[in-house]
């Protein structure tokens, strides 16, 4: 029976034993030709109907093919941005567009302080926080809604934090209040915003819809209100490709309408001697007719610090909470597996970007906490603990994370690392003549 005819049989006459059974997250992927993490994605854009009982969750046949038939229908999702956009199935090669590249090499290791100012919005733990600090500015105020990293940002930092959704107005209120507080009549300089790139990702059925993305527009107009010589906007580098580059050129334009031009360039952490190949899209834009600066890589490929010179002093190290260091213990198949398993490769066909073992003479594969999926150490029959992974994502080793282990790695796996924010703060301060080239 062809796919078109089960459908429509189905869709009159259901059979009661298909419409009372239920698959786990890992059969469905299976049955629709996905990657778990894509099937997650679909249940929490509401795109898949699914029941949830402790941390499991039930997908029924009926809603199986509920979605079968919504994707049959068409290919037409609604989109935030505009009118409905046909999505493409192949993501195309973006053009890099103009991109104005400058030398950061002689101020990287001689940074004086500078009197611009920044806030810095979804900013998590601070990494991108840190990395401006790192470049001489000024933090002012940050904004997450995550508790543990609200307590994270606020051990180490002295600029104050504000806990809280930044869509109630009251939270808005309240950072703008801090933020004339601490200027005490000053300009502020820079509005950065890691705005939630899970409604961007490449990975999986991409839902252009999630809710999410939303959260980019809330950006725009603090931005509008504060009014900053410049503003920084880091995502993932799969939204170049969204709709075929219009998400990209819709932010530039939203911006371009309240006074920013913007450039754009994806740069690569390892560049500026993060040991982690993490790449991320870099929007940079002023209101000052100024020219938006790139940092220029720092190393060559074959110049990249490498995972094991990163952490290999911590592999004796004994457990220390203190210093976020604390090894989890696994099972004994599970640590054997973790030993036999190739370098680059993960331990699930299903996260294929989780559960990875980093590369010991390379710089570290991205690092991230995914659903519980940490990156393999390369040595050890373990995952990395939370202070590897927040060397290689070049946290200094002062830096120390609140909350529970699981909280610590998930504010480390979303951080921007800080020598990758330290290279964009002395790009900025050279467009804003506060460096000389």
């Amino acid at each position: 029976m062809s796919l078109f005819l089960y459908i429509f049989v189905e869709a009159i006459h259901p059979s009661p034993q298909l419409t009372m059974k239920t698959y786990t997250i890992a059969q469905v992927a299976e049955m629709l030709d996905l990657t778990q993490k894509a099937v997650r994605r679909l249940i929490a854009g509401n795109s898949l109907e699914a029941s949830k009982s402790g941390t499991r969750y039930a997908i029924s046949d009926a809603a199986v093919r509920r979605y079968r038939r919504n994707l049959h229908k068409s290919a037409v999702q609604p989109s935030l941005f505009d009118a409905p956009k046909r999505m493409s199935v192949k993501a195309p090669k973006m053009p890099e567009g103009e991109v104005n590249w400058i030398d950061i090499s002689e101020a990287w290791n001689a940074v004086e302080p500078s009197a611009m100012t920044f806030v810095d919005l979804f900013c998590g733990a601070g990494g991108l926080s840190k990395g401006l600090e790192m470049a001489g500015l000024e933090g002012i105020c940050g904004l997450d809604f995550f508790k543990e990293a609200c307590m994270t940002y606020e051990r180490n930092f002295d600029h104050p934090f504000v806990n809280g959704d930044i869509k109630r107005p009251e939270n808005k209120r309240r950072f703008y209040d801090e933020v004339a507080r601490r200027l005490a009549g000053r300009h502020l300089s820079v509005v950065a915003g890691g705005f939630p790139c899970q409604g961007f990702s490449m990975a999986g059925n991409r839902i252009v819809d999630d809710p999410r993305n939303s959260l980019y527009l809330e950006l725009v107009a603090i931005v509008k209100h504060l009014q900053p010589d410049f503003v920084v906007c880091e995502n993932v580098k799969g939204l170049r490709s969204m709709l075929g580059g219009k998400v990209e050129r819709k932010i530039i334009d939203d911006f371009r309408a309240i006074g920013y031009e913007m450039n754009v360039a994806v740069l690569c952490a390892a560049d500026y001697f993060t040991p982690q190949k993490r790449e991320r899209v870099i929007f940079i834009g002023n209101r000052l007719g100024l020219k938006n600066y790139h940092p220029k890589p720092l190393l060559e490929p074959a110049d990249y610090v490498t995972t094991g010179s990163a952490i290999a002093d911590l592999m004796d190290r004994p457990d220390d909470p203190a210093f976020n260091h604390v090894a989890t213990r696994h099972r004994p198949d599970m640590a054997r597996r973790m030993l036999e398993l190739e370098e680059g490769k993960s331990l699930y066909k299903g996260y294929s970007d989780a559960w990875k073992k980093c590369p010991w003479n390379e710089a570290s594969c991205t690092i991230k906490e995914n659903h519980g999926g940490v990156n393999v150490h390369p040595k050890l029959p373990r995952v990395l603990t939370a202070r590897e992974m927040a060397r290689l994502q070049s946290f200094p080793d002062d830096f120390i994370f609140e909350g529970t282990k699981n909280k610590q790695l998930v504010q480390i796996g979303n951080a921007v690392p800080p020598l990758l924010g330290k290279a964009i703060g002395l790009a900025l301060r050279y467009s804003n003549n506060d460096l000389r080239i």
